[in-house]
């Protein structure tokens, strides 16, 4: 399995932390702190290398509130991305919906928190039960409508 890890400006602190205590972690920046950055643009990048392997890598992206990055992930194609805020919380976006980017708000948890979801993201395993096929499923038709 591969890692990614990507955040804005108001992430880069929370992403240089979790550098340092998951040292499997690529980072797709910024590589220093920049005021003016914008985290479409990391969401992209961070994507782009998720899609490389889509079911051997996991992506994590950190913005202020955790929504931003979200929403742009969730954007793609075959991207599950969900913000959470607890390792408890974690624990059901893999196991239920299979996620494969964790969002992060990195003005609402501390570094220690930050650290048990992680873990929890990289730990935890889908459960392949009935309802949660049937319900990915739907998701997958309505990723591909054209609406």
């Amino acid at each position: 399995m591969k890692y990614f890890i990507a955040s804005d400006h108001a992430g880069f602190e929370l992403k240089e932390y979790l550098k340092k205590q998951f040292k499997d972690l690529a980072d797709l920046g910024p590589k220093e702190f920049i005021i003016e950055d914008d985290y479409p643009d990391y969401v992209y990048l961070l994507v782009q290398n998720i899609k490389k392997s889509l079911a051997n890598s996991k992506g994590i992206l950190i913005c202020k509130n955790g929504v931003g990055v979200c929403i742009a992930a969730n954007k793609f194609k075959g991207i599950r991305a969900g913000l959470t805020f607890s390792k408890e919380h974690a624990l059901t976006l893999v196991s239920d919906d299979n996620i494969n980017i964790l969002c992060l708000p990195a003005n609402f948890i501390n570094q220690e928190s930050a650290k048990e979801i992680v873990e929890e993201f990289f730990n935890q395993e889908f459960k392949p039960e009935n309802r949660h096929l049937r319900r990915l499923k739907k998701v997958a038709i309505i990723e591909n409508s054209n609406l």
